[in-house]
């Protein structure tokens, strides 16, 4: 786990300050590795790699960047859990170290660009080959570790943090594209961000450049075929198998490993199957906020941790935590995005940070398994007007309308999200109806100023991919984990990604193990979904490893923070002054006066004013401090 940087030449001119960019660009990503740091620069300057390094393998011999005799150089951030396996694949003798890194590289001069479907693990790379004179950089297929490029004075530039790039870019803009984007999902479509030309390689692609021309291709994408020849039992077993062995091998460092534990279904899992893998104490963390039980769930967690022998460290977070630390989490997580529980996991991450340095957790049950209420809210919908139309028997229907009745009470806590949703557009197309579900714009009105933001269309772009073709055109919630699964929780492994290394932290997700997906989207709704039961499949697989109070838990809160009980009390001062700031009030794309008089009427748990305080916040750490990147690029 590491952070890279690079430069690639993509005209004819050579690139004279090459090693100064590159030390600045590891200066701005350094809090990513503590541990080390490296340059590379080619011969005639036509490339160059940076690389800050967090020790975890081969603590003594992974020193990158990584130069290989025969005329191939790489710069890597990430994981590859499958190294010794490949290792010995590859031939043991040929290798000079015991990292992972190498293994690329082996992996690279046998099997050319086709090693990354060889791989297993978290990864971003860029890889120069001397011999054909080209560069090579890759993603991994789901999007654990972060790789931004921007093309600017005839060069490519890439990093693992939007930061560190932004001193070369000519002029830094918000998108407006992005912002609608933002605004209306808390998440971004199409690779874009909120930095006007910072562009994201998208999870499973890689850019080739080769011959001053450059390309990005998809090299891996889930596809979604119904395996209708096994029994459900079957998925039960094999779904457990391929969970064992990925937690196995995401045990795999050569320094200790603890584990978020927040009481809910997935981290718990994550944490009961690690400890058989990890020998002497484990170390879990959870977070929690004292107001009241509803921003509590130590209760829970302390029953697993009792449950598996590890040791529970606890951190009561507060409102001065908030005001202290929130800027910081806006300027480490690059630009907003998702909710406000990536202060919760910034403050979780720096308590587990000064204990371990690498931490598992549950990330992408939700998004695999069918996590979400707003899933169940949907189908429900469905069931009624199958019931209606006398349909419910035409093959379309997994759940049928009286099996879905007792799995309601999940929700129990979301009658007005429920009014809402059939306030208006009842029994409309699937994707129309999804997109209200998932829509965060509709609560914000006249505090924007649309009409400045242009004509794009976040619902076309949504459409475009809740109907992609690599999902049955009826199979509904298969489009709407799919969804989630190519759009939120890319947004929350950025999340994920950001907070952790804001602390030297390597977090580790074993539920999104590629194999694990691909097994994920071959099974039949019914095997996921049954009953409309939440995380059905799951629960049936491995929950007998559970407790029983996590294991029937209806409860699950997903870490909110009370950032709307704070605004009305003691972060209210805080939280004015700062939309109440001259930048603040001059942002083209605020109607200010509005925005004041609506920020009062937020949502439970304060979605809106975590949207708009974010983007406010994020705007005073890169718009408006512009110039002090760009003096960076300036000097060099």
């Amino acid at each position: 786990m590491c952070a890279i940087a690079g430069v690639v030449q993509l005209k004819g001119e050579l690139l004279p300050k090459l090693g100064p960019s590159l030390q600045l660009m590891n200066k701005l990503q350094a809090h990513r590795g503590p541990d080390g740091e490296g340059v590379w620069l080619h011969k005639d300057k036509r490339a160059g790699f940076a690389h800050r390094r967090l020790s975890i393998i081969d603590l003594a011999g992974g020193s990158q960047p990584m130069s290989h005799e025969a005329g191939v150089h790489i710069v890597f951030n990430g994981e590859i859990y499958n190294y010794l396996e490949l290792r010995e694949e590859l031939g043991a003798d040929n290798f000079r170290t015991k990292s992972d890194t190498e293994v690329i590289v082996q992996a690279y001069l046998k099997w050319g660009r086709h090693c990354v479907t060889h791989l297993r693990g978290m990864f971003a790379f860029a890889i120069w080959d001397e011999r054909d004179e080209s560069a090579f950089i890759v993603r991994d297929r789901i999007g654990i570790k972060p790789l931004y490029y921007i093309r600017e004075g005839g060069a490519l530039y890439f990093a693992s943090e939007v930061k560190a790039l932004l001193p070369f870019l000519s002029s830094i803009e918000v998108d407006p594209d992005s912002l609608q984007d933002y605004l209306t999902f808390q998440l971004y479509l199409e690779a874009r961000t909120l930095f006007k030309g910072v562009m994201e390689l998208p999870p499973g692609a890689l850019l080739e450049l080769n011959n001053q021309s450059m390309r990005v291709r998809q090299y891996w994408t889930p596809i979604y075929v119904r395996d209708d020849d096994h029994s459900p039992l079957y998925f039960e077993r094999r779904l457990a198998e391929l969970f064992d062995e990925s937690v196995a091998i995401h045990c795999r460092a050569d320094v200790p490993i603890g584990a978020y534990l927040s009481g809910g279904v997935d981290s718990s899992l994550v944490a009961a199957t690690a400890r058989a893998h990890i020998k002497g104490p484990m170390n879990c963390f959870l977070g929690k906020y004292s107001l009241s039980k509803d921003y509590d769930e130590s209760r829970y967690a302390r029953v697993v941790a009792s449950d598996i022998q590890a040791e529970l460290h606890e951190l009561d977070i507060s409102v001065s935590d908030f005001i202290s630390n929130i800027s910081k989490v806006i300027y480490h997580l690059d630009y907003p995005v998702a909710g406000p529980g990536a202060f919760s996991q910034y403050m979780i991450s720096g308590l587990a940070a000064r204990h371990n340095k690498v931490v598992l957790g549950g990330q992408g049950g939700d998004e695999i398994f069918g996590g979400y209420v707003r899933y169940l809210i949907a189908y429900f919908e469905q069931c009624i007007l199958g019931a209606v139309d006398g349909t419910l028997n035409n093959g379309n229907f997994l759940v049928t309308y009286e099996s879905i009745i007792p799995n309601l009470t999940a929700l129990r806590g979301y009658k007005q999200m429920l009014q809402e949703f059939w306030r208006e557009g009842l029994f409309q197309p699937m994707d129309q109806r999804y997109f209200r579900l998932i829509n965060r714009g509709t609560t914000l009105r006249d505090e924007i100023n649309w009409e400045a933001l242009g004509d794009y269309s976040p619902f076309d772009a949504f459409q475009q991919l809740f109907n992609s073709s690599n999902v049955a055109k009826q199979a509904y919630f298969d489009k709407m984990t799919h969804f989630d699964f190519r759009t939120l929780l890319p947004a929350l492994l950025q999340v994920e990604d950001r907070v952790s290394m804001a602390h030297g932290l390597e977090s580790r997700v074993p539920f999104l193990d590629h194999r694990i997906i691909e097994f994920a989207a071959s099974a039949p709704p019914n095997v996921k979904f049954m009953g409309g039961r939440l995380k059905h499949w799951l629960l049936s697989a491995l929950g007998n490893r559970l407790p029983p109070v996590i294991r029937e838990r209806k409860d699950k809160m997903g870490f909110p923070t009370p950032i709307n009980v704070w605004a009305k009390g003691e972060a209210k001062t805080f939280i004015s002054d700062v939309f109440n700031s001259k930048a603040a009030k001059e942002r083209a794309f605020f109607n200010h006066s509005k925005l004041m008089h609506s920020l009062s009427d937020s949502q439970e748990y304060g979605r809106k004013l975590w949207g708009l305080l974010s983007l406010e916040l994020w705007c005073r750490e890169f718009i408006d401090k512009a110039h002090e990147f760009q003096a960076m690029g300036k000097a060099l």
